[in-house]
């Protein structure tokens, strides 16, 4: 559970907090609070011995596999069968939880399932934590967003330059007024009645509040602001533990020039949340599902660029890539923290940033000096660019005596450079309508500005930088 024994103190709007050292039973937090990347040198590429749910195998069926294939596969571990992750398509059959008997070890378990000629894979239900390292400031404003900043700024030096674009392109709608830019939240829940985010809050076009039907068809009920896949139900923000969301979300899309806390990287963004991490981390299961949420709601009209995703952990999940693919396929980028272990994801991978998607981006975290950040993970093959990450303030949900009210935090982690770049995504895209995801991505890249702490550890060895967020 999270240490909520933390010092809030309310002034106007305003509140300066010291932030808490998470915790999680399934995936404790380090003095950096990072996630549980343990990595398997002897294997990189496939490490089952990273935390996951005692028990569970995420099993690929082929797609020719009829229900006596499934029957017999299940009898050879005497195993039940839990969800269905993700319904046969085209080009593979279902993916399934299955929960096998004690006496199995998970290797036997999975060795037993993968020589079955109906299985295409079988692995471990991976846990995930979210990539956020604790600061205690005291304060914060416009002037403290260096992440936000640009070069002539007191604190713009390294940061995104965002505030050059502001000048002429501060909103996020782009041409079209009546089809705005979506952004996925793929993380802990966030607080979308917060008085910085509530404008940009977005809602699912094709569902009816309240009505107790799935209107869209889509398989959730009344989804109206997103998908709580930790609890299985619509209510994606329960209170103060949604901290890490709602941080997330106010550096994509607070809303900015409003006199009241911080501002987003796009002001009129429409952010939608995929609730998957809980107090316990999250499991490759329902992230697959919060991947194709997103997917599915594209697929349905509405008009995603992104999914931000500042968590990590676990090993190699075929299932997770796959999903990651299917977005891919809906012109959809997958912005992904590099993770926080201050290791070389070339060599020791993290994942999903290390997956291999043409649609990810993957992001290192830099310092206002524009220093590499203790904490970050880098890469010169794997890790895209660096974006500033090391004491960032943001939107976050407190308690004002019984209530829940809108407050502000600094943190620190790849979760928090992160954002950045999925707001600037959302930037790049409402400036250039009909852009490709594939085109996105290169102008973000080709438009870094090269820092000397980047040279060889990230792909670009520079830094984001959104002054002029368009495609030539």
């Amino acid at each position: 559970m999270k240490n909520t024994s933390f010092k809030v103190q309310i002034l106007a709007l305003a509140i300066l907090s010291v932030l808490p050292v998470s915790s999680y039973a399934a995936a404790s937090c380090s003095t950096q609070c990072d996630a549980l990347l343990n990595v398997d040198n002897a294997n990189n590429s496939k490490n089952d011995d990273a935390p996951s749910v005692p028990g569970e195998l995420l099993v690929q069926f082929k797609s020719n596999a009829t229900e006596t294939d499934k029957k017999r596969v299940k009898d050879l571990i005497r195993a039940e069968v839990g969800d269905t992750v993700h319904s046969k398509d085209k080009l593979k059959g279902d993916l399934v939880i299955m929960k096998y008997q004690p006496d199995f070890t998970t290797k036997a378990a999975k060795g037993a399932i993968e020589s079955d000629s109906a299985v295409e894979f079988a692995e471990p239900n991976y846990i995930y934590t979210h990539q956020v390292t604790p600061f205690a400031p005291n304060d914060y404003f416009y002037n403290l967003l260096w992440g936000m900043q640009s070069d002539g700024e007191p604190n713009g030096t390294y940061g995104s330059q965002a505030s050059t674009a502001w000048v002429n392109r501060s909103n996020c709608l782009g041409s079209d007024t009546k089809n705005p830019i979506y952004v996925g939240i793929i993380d802990e829940g966030y607080m979308y009645t917060h008085v910085d985010l509530a404008a940009n809050a977005g809602k699912n076009p094709g569902e009816i509040a309240g009505n107790k039907k799935d209107d869209d068809k889509n398989g959730y009920i009344d989804d109206v602001y997103g998908w709580d896949f930790d609890g299985n139900n619509n209510s994606v923000f329960d209170g103060i533990n949604d901290d890490h969301g709602t941080h997330v979300a106010g550096t994509i899309g607070a809303v900015g020039n409003n006199t009241s806390g911080v501002a987003g990287m796009c002001w009129q963004v429409k952010l939608l949340n995929a609730k998957f991490l809980g107090n316990l981390g999250g499991t490759t299961a329902n992230a697959i599902k919060a991947v194709d949420y997103f997917t599915n709601l594209k697929n349905k009209g509405v008009n995603i660029v992104a999914t931000n995703n500042s968590w990590g952990g676990g090993g190699f999940s075929q299932g997770l890539k796959d999903a990651i693919e299917r977005a891919n396929t809906v012109n959809i980028l997958f912005v992904v923290a590099a993770g926080n272990n201050a290791s070389n994801n070339d060599t020791a991978f993290s994942y999903p940033a290390s997956y291999d998607n043409s649609n990810i981006i993957s992001v290192a975290s830099i310092v206002s000096d524009g220093t590499l950040s203790n904490f970050s993970n880098y890469g010169a093959v794997s890790v895209d660019l660096g974006a500033p990450g090391s004491s960032i303030a943001s939107t976050i949900p407190v308690k004002s005596g019984g209530s829940v009210v809108s407050g502000y935090a600094y943190m620190s982690g790849t979760s928090m450079a992160t954002p950045h770049v999925t707001g600037a995504v959302a930037l790049y895209a409402a400036n250039n309508p009909g852009a490709t995801a594939v085109q996105i991505k290169a102008a973000i890249l080709k438009d870094t500005t090269l820092t000397s702490s980047l040279s060889g550890k990230t792909v670009t060895g520079g830094r984001l930088n959104v002054s002029s967020p368009l495609i030539p």
